[in-house]
């Protein structure tokens, strides 16, 4: 009970909740993709995994960028027809992706008017594969330029809202149920994209997943108001809501927040905005190559599809063990409640307990010979440490920043996790055909000496035309079923990568911890 003995109303869970439904969609939108391309797309196309290294780390820099005048423009729209642009666009980016195959049929030959199917089946007649990679290849990157200008909006948005409708304490909470959005959005994708790319076409997984951003926004539009205007808020609500304005204005040297709007030279002049940023940067794109690389990191180790059974189950319990992430938000809460803590010491100390866990990651691919499981428990166990350290860095910003600038400072942290994004996931498609080439096995003897087709790259298509497999991986997998013995230099490439996403939560943290030691709100902004 509280002001004047009324209950404290509970809408603000009804807009976490759209908050939570539109992070799924978010992460379904650029699931499509990973979980087609290595068995849909890339046979058709012809792609290497240099190729789709090229098309993610572009989308990474799209995103990191978009994200910079994305926290920009939800605070200039503010944030109900911010939000409803930003899901417009990447809904229509995620069905855009959809005809790239018929645009590469058009562009090539000049039939452009052959539906799904009949692009497949032209596509096929062309012998110049290096013009079909680099024209699906760059209609792919358009298509994920538009998913990621839009998708940028999403955490702006979001984080916004959250600061609008929960107090400081709550916020982390708040926050990791919606982002467990993500999580649920990356547990419902294989058991659900590699189905429908199998039924109707990879093009169709596109176009039904895309529809549902369409959906999302009616409900936004009619549920969505600032919690002072949403008749839905009682006064008890309202209160409970604000608390925050009332504590901060008895710290000395407080400044009541204003409506000036807020410039990128104003934010960068503070070193809460540099640990923010660092600490994306360093942290992003783990959770990016979790995501984007596991379907291809269980068919080209393992040899197990997105789209057999068994696949799908590993990537949904993979993704499940995410979801403990939800404990990540409530650490803080008890932190603050039961230990006295500020809310910004209780997130730095919860953060820290998250950091270690990525150091699993370590033991991934020595302990794989175990079994597949092993590596899929690990890397889920990571995954979900890192949305917890997610929910928690990200309201940092809400316990520094003034309301009116939390989307703008949101986007510069985008920006910078995008950049480290785009390293890792366009390092790892190099690496990981370098290692492939170049540290691969047969019979004691290294790929290249055996098989000298592989140097070059148009007697490498030919030759697993010839072998009539669709990639370097499928024809390793038929020597080793052939009886040869094969040892798959991807290996190595996958423990290196696991290494350097195994420590780089603790660096971000450090170095977050060195720049803002304590709690410090920012007033004069």
């Amino acid at each position: 009970m509280s002001q004047n003995n009324q209950s404290i109303g509970n809408y603000r869970w009804s807009i976490c909740a759209l908050l939570f439904f539109a992070t799924t969609i978010n992460y379904l939108d650029r699931q499509v993709l990973s979980l087609t391309w290595k068995d849909f797309i890339a046979p058709e196309f012809h792609w290497t995994n240099n190729d789709y290294g090229n098309i993610t780390a572009l989308f990474s820099i799209f995103y990191a960028v978009s994200m910079l005048f994305a926290g920009r423009f939800v605070d200039w729209m503010d944030t109900k027809k911010g939000f409803l642009w930003a899901i417009g666009i990447w809904s229509l980016g995620a069905c855009l992706h959809a005809f790239a195959g018929i645009a590469t049929s058009g562009i090539i030959t000049g039939n452009w008017f052959v539906g799904f199917h009949g692009a497949k089946e032209v596509i096929s007649t062309v012998k110049d594969t290096a013009l079909i990679i680099n024209v699906s290849v760059a209609l792919f990157i358009f298509a994920r330029f538009v998913l990621a200008v839009g998708e940028a909006g999403n955490f702006p948005a979001a984080i916004k809202t959250t600061a609008e409708y929960f107090p400081k304490k709550d916020r982390a909470f708040a926050t990791s149920i919606f982002n467990a959005g993500a999580t649920i959005g990356a547990l419902a994708a294989p058991l659900t994209i590699p189905v429908i790319a199998d039924l109707w076409g990879w093009e169709m997984s596109f176009i039904i997943i895309g529809a549902l951003g369409f959906l999302w926004m009616g409900f936004w539009k009619f549920m969505y108001e600032k919690p002072e205007n949403q008749l839905r808020v009682n006064a008890a609500e309202l209160a409970y809501i604000q608390q925050d304005d009332i504590a901060d204005s008895k710290i000395a040297g407080y400044v009541p927040e204003t409506a000036t709007k807020v410039t990128f030279k104003d934010c960068f002049k503070y070193k809460q905005t540099w640990a923010f940023a660092f600490g994306k940067f360093m942290t992003d794109g783990v959770w990016w190559f979790f995501l984007f690389w596991m379907p291809a990191y269980l068919s080209s180790v393992y040899g197990i599809k997105s789209s057999d059974p068994d696949g799908q189950f590993a990537l949904f319990v993979l993704y499940g063990i995410t979801l403990l992430s939800i404990i990540g938000g409530w650490l803080p809460t008890y932190f603050v409640d039961k230990k006295g803590m500020n809310p910004y010491e209780g997130r730095m100390k919860a953060m820290l307990i998250f950091a270690f866990f990525p150091l699993l990651a370590l033991a991934a691919q020595p302990l794989g010979y175990i079994s597949y499981w092993v590596p899929v428990i690990i890397i889920g166990i990571s995954g979900a440490a890192h949305q917890a350290w997610s929910a928690n860095i990200f309201t940092t910003v809400g316990d520094m920043f003034p309301k009116k600038a939390i989307a703008t400072i949101t986007g510069i942290g985008g920006l910078a996790g995008g950049l480290g994004s785009t390293l890792i996931n366009k390092g790892s498609g190099v690496l990981f055909d370098f290692t492939q080439r170049n540290w691969s096995v047969i019979n004691g003897q290294s790929l290249l000496e055996k098989y000298p087709q592989f140097l070059n790259p148009e007697t490498e298509t030919a030759f697993l035309k010839e072998k009539g497999v669709a990639n370097l991986d499928e024809f390793l997998k038929l020597l080793h079923d052939s009886g040869d013995t094969v040892v798959n230099g991807i290996n190595s490439g996958y423990m290196i990568i696991f290494s350097i996403c195994a420590v780089c939560y603790l660096i971000g943290w450090f170095v977050m911890k060195t720049l803002v030691p304590k709690y410090r709100p920012i007033t004069d902004l």
